[in-house]
């Protein structure tokens, strides 16, 4: 069995029962392993056998049987400009339906005694023939989406406005021919009563607000169709060593370790590293960094930002599919595509709704025109009027709209702006927990450091500075730390030789060991160098006390039985780190530091951002242990670290927070990807992780009680007390309102920012 992911559009969804209805078509077709759809996207995520018989056709001509249109996504093509096509005939049919709702009303409504014509009152037949090109035509897609899910043995909204609207019109149109025809029952040709301005209005509200539907959800999509935007379709690679002559390539051709030409002003195509010149970057497109930034020879450059000044060229790391911000992209509609499972429920809640309230109408309907009769002074003609009245109502006021797109817009609008910012959010699931996390646990170096430390000290005793340097750089050589990078850049400035060490083995959260010349050389902490066979005298041991209440990083090397020296590295602390954790703290946080560095450089470096909880010396396979401790004394933590020895610690956290430029194990155990490498950003996607959280509470708990609200109204839960009634042109309203006050809601998000320093 070989699994392939493939993503679909599908149009023609209205509500969460029609997700469900789409869900289960495809889940029917053999081969496809498992699916979800998004309403707010339009579109499914399918799992699904490539060595199946039935290919993905298949399961789209499965889809595309009903009133939904399914076609295979084209990721170079932006959401918005699919969706501005379908705007523009919503915007047309919707305009009809408004056009003719004004001379309908009035027809209905306050027109007096406009004569006859043949035999047929003028006034109604006028209002039927303004009333027929919107039930036919502005609403057509109504009526074909409600037979469709009927013959699949479902429900969803549509089926509500066609039964709505068609039992009103109907009825509208057997009183108005009945002035003209004999024979009809006592019932029709006494009715006063006709519903030709409830159809227009039925029909011309839910279509206003499907339009401001479908224009908010083009509205909150427009980051990931921005970042679609940014990828440059092709790129100038270099083709002679001169650098004279440049071949325009389709960016997805251009191989690792091309060499490409990027003018001032252009945006960059592909992951690479500068060769030759300074140049200013706009990174905003990608991090939201609003200053340019300045790169030189070796530095690192990011497909989708832009060259402010001059020519550059860029040697390239990445090919197309592997850059950053095609895995932004991937991540991020990844996310959107998730479900919480506050969103199962509903949708199980809204398999049902829809069959509910069609019971629910057709018993008001009956009650009305039976024993309901006696408790109220009628206000309509006849009870068979009222019923006809509250059936209407009924079905038109209750909206499986709202709650189906309660969650899925606020996570897309959430999701979508938090990648404009430089924060990805994996998955759904996360961003649920997130709200409740009340631990934050930060690693030191990387996370509240910028992870570049220096070397700021040499202690020497033995040997020559240069000696120390040349064996600490040969055994680290094996070693991705940062402070092994550090210690191999000092060594570069002192010398080139660099002794042969065999045999080099990385003892974890220590440090490493190797041969040289039959001797055992290590390079690492105190206990390190002790399990080597190092006896540290009483005065050297003061020493190095007396040394870590600076607050350094000490690097022990030992040669045989002996200690030749230690090298001291100091590391900044980031800009905004001591911001960081007064917001983390205020909104709730308690703050905590984990770090593998001993105790006194931890307390030193905790005491200039103000934390007060310190976890030191802690080994990478001890970091998830300490994390399930907090977990089991009732705490839910979020971890925020960089490195490999984070990742077992960022699995076993509630969420797990990764810096964008750490390990790529790292990236794979996070739940939350931080682009700019700036703890203020991961305390930002926090707070943007509760926003969007409080956002799907609000959707849910509004739909849910309009709907408690709106139906018992419709059914005329007041009539006896009030003489209140509901017409079916308000109870259009409502329910239209209702759906566009949801999505409005969640584009509230589009104008969160970040923490500022």
């Amino acid at each position: 069995m070989t699994i392939e992911d493939v993503r679909i559009n599908i149009t023609g969804m209205s509500c969460a029962a029609c997700v469900s209805s789409v869900e289960k078509i495809i889940l029917s077709q053999e081969g496809v392993q498992s699916v979800t759809v998004n309403l707010a996207l339009s579109n499914a995520q399918l799992s699904f056998d490539s060595n199946n018989k039935n290919t993905i056709e298949d399961v789209i001509h499965s889809v595309n049987k009903g009133k939904y249109h399914a076609a295979l996504v084209d990721n170079r093509k932006s959401k918005a400009k699919l969706s501005k096509a379908d705007l523009r005939v919503q915007g047309i049919k919707t305009l009809t339906a408004i056009i003719l709702a004004i001379p309908t009303l009035w027809l209905t409504m306050f027109a007096s005694d406009l004569g006859e014509i043949g035999s047929f009152d003028l006034r109604l037949t006028l209002a039927m023939f303004a009333t027929i090109p919107v039930y036919l035509w502005s609403g057509w897609s109504f009526h074909t989406s409600a037979w469709a899910s009927l013959r699949h043995l479902s429900t969803n909204m549509d089926v509500l406005i066609h039964l709505g609207a068609s039992v009103a019109f109907l009825w509208s149109i057997l009183v108005t021919i009945s002035s003209g025809i004999d024979g009809f029952p006592s019932v029709i040709e006494n009715a006063e009563h006709v519903f030709f301005d409830g159809v227009v209005f039925i029909i011309g509200f839910v279509l206003i607000g499907n339009y401001l539907e479908l224009s908010a959800k083009i509205k909150a999509t427009d980051a990931i169709d921005s970042l679609m935007e940014l990828r440059p379709n092709n790129a100038r690679l270099v083709i002679d060593e001169s650098r004279k002559d440049t071949d325009k390539k389709p960016v997805e051709s251009i191989p690792i370790n091309s060499l490409i030409k990027v003018l001032a002003g252009e945006t960059i195509p592909l992951d690479g590293m500068i060769e030759g010149s300074k140049v200013s970057i706009d990174e905003s497109t990608m991090t939201g960094e609003s200053y340019p930034v300045r790169k030189s020879a070796g530095d690192e450059v990011l497909a989708g930002t832009i060259v402010l000044d001059g020519t550059v060229y860029i040697r390239t790391t990445k090919n197309y599919e592997d850059c950053l911000l095609n895995n932004i992209i991937e991540l991020v509609e990844r996310a959107q595509m998730d479900k919480a499972p506050i969103q199962r429920l509903v949708d199980q809640i809204s398999e049902i709704f829809v069959p509910v309230v069609v019971v629910l109408a057709v018993l008001a309907s009956i009650f009305w025109a039976t024993i309901g009769a006696g408790l109220i002074d009628n206000p309509m003609n006849s009870n068979i009027e009222l019923a006809v009245m509250v059936l209407v109502s009924t079905l038109i006021i209750a909206c499986p709209c709202a709650l189906g797109l309660a969650t899925p817009t606020a996570l897309v609008v959430g999701t979508g702006v938090g990648a404009k910012n430089g924060l990805l959010i994996k998955g759904i699931e996360a961003l649920e927990i997130s709200h409740k996390c009340d631990t934050l646990v930060l690693d030191k170096t990387g996370t509240i450091t910028s992870g570049k430390p220096r070397v700021s000290h040499i202690e020497i005793l033995e040997g020559e500075v240069k000696e120390i340097l040349s064996l600490a750089s040969a055994l680290e050589s094996e070693s991705t730390h940062p402070l092994a990078s550090a210690i191999h850049k000092s060594w570069s400035n002192v010398t080139s030789h660099r002794p042969t060490v065999e045999d080099i083995r990385t003892v974890a959260g220590m440090g490493l060991v190797g041969k040289l010349d039959d001797k055992v050389v290590a390079v690492g902490n105190r206990e390190l160098i002790e399990d080597v066979g190092v006896v540290l005298t009483e005065d050297i041991s003061k020493q190095l006390e007396k040394v870590s209440l600076k607050g350094v990083s000490l690097v022990l090397v030992s040669q045989g039985s002996r200690l030749i020296g230690w090298i001291e590295l100091t590391d900044r602390v980031r800009r905004s780190s001591k911001v960081a954790v007064k917001k983390a703290k205020q909104m709730g946080f308690e703050v905590i530091m984990l770090t593998g560095d001993n105790q006194n450089s931890a307390n030193s470096m905790a005491e200039k951002v103000g934390i007060e909880n310190i976890i030191a010396n802690v080994k990478p396979d001890q970091k998830a242990d300490h994390i399930a401790s907090l977990q089991q004394k009732g705490r839910v933590v979020a971890m925020l670290g960089d490195g490999i020895n984070d990742a077992a610690a960022l699995s076993q956290a509630d969420v797990g927070l990764a810096m964008g430029a750490g390990s790529d194990i790292a990236l794979d155990a996070a739940d939350f990807v931080i682009v700019r490498d700036d703890l203020i950003d991961a305390v930002s996607s926090l707070d943007l992780g509760r926003a969007t959280m409080r956002r799907i509470k609000t959707n849910l708990g509004w739909a849910f009680t309009y709907n408690l609200i709106g139906i018992p109204l419709a059914m005329g839960v007041l009539l006896p007390f009030t003489g209140m009634l509901l017409p079916p042109s308000f109870a259009a309203a409502a329910m239209s309102l209702s759906s566009v006050s949801v999505v409005a809601n969640s584009l509230v998000l589009r104008w969160w920012s970040p923490i500022k320093e």
